[in-house]
């Protein structure tokens, strides 16, 4: 898989722009600040409808613009596919799938198949929990695109049902009874349900991911200690267990936890409450990983994931962006020799040199929203 070609409207600084890309190496060579990562960005929001940098769609558009039009060609085993993405801050993005209007932004899921690692993915290892279940979500959906939906609907349902607690809650402390909790046996049977879902497909992709992470944090880092993952989830489950087993358990523990819930106005069980437990040897990374450490952390679990896509027969594109200018010689040179194989692979730098001469192949200079081919 590859992206022959990429336009943009009115994203970010970029008025309007056509790239054409190439199999293999691209690398895209400016100042910060020239709108570099503005290149990948936009792609990245194709393959997962978000981006890595902002948590809202306003900032994507340029300024003075309402919306933005972020169009590319994917090419796959001979066949070509435009995927187009209208986003429109505070209104629902409207997409098209080969000049088709798509009933769904979310149906453009899986047409491209991207991995993107970027400087704001220490927060993997440093951060909070949330940054990490985005991360499992993000990879499950680009593995298996229906757990978008899956995803969507367990959003709505904790949405719902912390909006029922928080009522409640209000309700008591003004004086005014329990509230009404009429619905909540409702809303749980709905959170045990797509729940289980979601955790179970969460606990299979960790399972699958570990060895990929292992041989890649020992790849990039020349074998300093061992990087192991563990899904941990805010309930305690059986063992080995199957989708029927966990969606009981959730349903048991939000039993429990209701009298908890209701004093406090918020749900407190479910995969919404997970983290992954990532590890360097026998101690916790975060907390304990030194900053060389946790970027090499960071950059094993998009390679990992980029190898588990490949395991499964589509190989994605490899994003890597402003990555080499904090690696030494001796892990630039280890990474180049882990994805100089890619099918197509896209690298941005402030100084061309910075990138091992084994995966410069075509370059283009960015300044002020233009792109430019020199080579």
């Amino acid at each position: 898989m590859h992206v022959r070609r990429l336009e943009l409207i009115d994203f970010r600084s970029y008025e309007r722009v056509g790239i054409d890309l190439e199999p293999g190496g691209n690398v895209f060579v400016g100042p910060n600040g020239m709108g570099k990562t503005n290149l990948i960005e936009a792609l990245g929001y194709v393959a997962t409808l978000s981006s890595h940098r902002v948590a809202t769609d306003a900032p994507l558009v340029r300024a003075g613009a309402t919306a933005a039009v972020v169009r590319c060609a994917i090419e796959h085993e001979g066949r070509e596919l435009l995927v187009e993405l209208e986003i429109v801050p505070g209104k629902a993005n409207r997409a098209r799938l080969g000049r088709s209007p798509a009933r769904r932004a979310r149906d453009v899921l899986g047409a491209l198949r991207l991995v993107l690692f970027a400087p704001e993915d220490l927060e993997l290892v440093r951060g909070d929990p949330a940054e990490r279940r985005r991360y499992l979500d993000e990879l499950l959906v680009t593995r298996i695109p229906r757990f978008a939906g899956v995803r969507a609907d367990y959003d709505r349902v904790v949405k719902q049902r912390n909006a029922l607690l928080r009522t409640a809650y209000l309700a008591r402390k003004t004086g005014g009874g329990r509230g009404d909790l009429s619905t909540l046996d409702v809303w749980d049977v709905h959170l045990a349900r797509y729940g289980a879902e979601l955790l179970t497909g969460r606990l299979e992709l960790v399972a699958a991911l570990a060895p990929h992470l292992a041989k890649s944090y020992d790849a990039v880092a020349a074998g300093r200690h061992a990087a192991t993952i563990a899904y941990r989830p805010s309930v305690e489950l059986p063992e080995a267990p199957d989708r029927a087993a966990v969606e009981q358990t959730l349903a048991a523990a939000l039993t429990e936890a209701r009298p908890a819930e209701v004093e406090r106005g918020v749900t407190l069980v479910g995969p919404h409450r997970d983290d992954l437990h990532l590890a360097l040897g026998p101690l916790p990374a975060r907390g304990y990983a030194s900053h060389g450490e946790s970027w090499s952390y960071a950059l094993a679990l998009r390679l990992a994931a980029y190898e588990l896509l490949r395991a499964d027969g589509i190989e994605p594109v490899l994003a890597l962006d402003d990555v080499f200018a904090e690696l030494d010689s001796g892990r630039r040179e280890r990474l180049a020799g882990l994805v100089g194989g890619a099918a197509q692979l896209l690298v941005t730098c402030a100084v061309a040199d910075d990138v091992p001469a084994a995966l410069r192949g075509t370059r283009f200079e960015v300044a002020e929203g233009a792109v430019v081919r020199v080579e």
